[in-house]
């Protein structure tokens, strides 16, 4: 059994909030440039300079890369062989949110209760989603995720019968509706199975993948990259304006279901594709 500090949880989490918001990940900032050689619009291409701009200015100036440093989302791989001491995990994810946005002087968006909307003025609480995994590490997955592409999200209990087919009219669907709103080029997530509860989640947990990386099923890697041609097909572009960069990736999470139901899930992620990584 390996002891896990409350304070160093605290410590490392804080950082993670404060660099998920000045400093884009390498793999979006490539996708960035790699769309920009590929567009075709005049218009895309400049919003996609902005957005290359934008990024590069955050990081120079240490400043939030967008005003909504959004909703801190934690999906924590937790070993079975690890010991949290001098506090519990959650109470330690949430204190490193309070003072990572602090420090950063990051926007505070979130409220206490959904319908009074009095907002809790530091950005907690956090969303954790724990996996129990083998080992003595604590393995922490961070995004920082955006309300605007949040709310262009959604789920769907499809028929069996309704198919491959009816699972991609689906989701070309949601991003159709999304068009300008959720802050395209997209970064698309999607979960196919499990209920009602677990394929939103498995559409968030790819999210966590790197822009580029393929699922390690062939069948599904290739699902993938189907749906990434069909919604840069869309003509939505870059910040909506048009062009042939709707979307920087497509990911999808796969699992079992019942034999009644095909449940998907789309998440979307705007251009500003945050998200930090950091082992205990």
């Amino acid at each position: 059994m390996r002891d896990i500090h409350y304070n160093d949880i605290v410590r490392k989490v804080k950082e993670m909030c404060i660099e998920a918001n000045y400093n884009l990940g390498e793999d979006v900032v490539n996708a960035f440039n790699n769309a920009l050689r590929e567009e075709k619009s005049e218009t895309g291409k400049d919003v996609l300079n902005q957005l290359i701009e934008n990024a590069d200015i955050a990081t120079k100036e240490r400043v939030p890369m967008c005003q909504d440093t959004g909703t801190a989302v934690f999906i924590v791989e937790l070993g079975q062989d690890c010991h949290i001491t001098g506090g519990s995990l959650y109470d330690a994810i949430n204190e490193g949110v309070r003072q990572g946005y602090g420090k950063g002087y990051l926007r505070n968006s979130i409220v206490h209760d959904p319908l009074n909307r009095t907002n809790t003025g530091d950005n907690t609480p956090g969303i954790v989603h724990m996996e129990v995994v083998e080992g003595d590490q604590i393995k922490v997955h961070m995004t920082a995720k955006g309300g605007g592409a949040e709310n262009m999200s959604d789920l769907k209990m499809l028929k069996p019968s309704d198919g491959i087919q009816g699972v991609k009219e689906y989701i070309l669907t949601i991003v159709k509706t999304a068009g300008p709103n959720a802050c395209p080029p997209l970064v698309v997530g999607v979960g196919i199975g499990g209920n009602f509860e677990r394929c939103a989640y498995l559409a968030k947990k790819s999210l966590f993948r790197p822009i580029g990386e393929r699922h390690s099923d062939p069948a599904v890697a290739e699902l993938e990259e189907e749906l990434m041609a069909e919604i840069n097909r869309l003509g939505i572009g870059p910040q909506g304006m048009g062009g042939s960069t709707t979307a920087l990736d497509v990911k999808i999470e796969a699992e079992a279901c019942h034999i009644a139901a095909l449940p998907v899930a789309v998440n979307l992620n705007c251009h500003a594709s945050r998200h930090q990584e950091a082992i205990l």
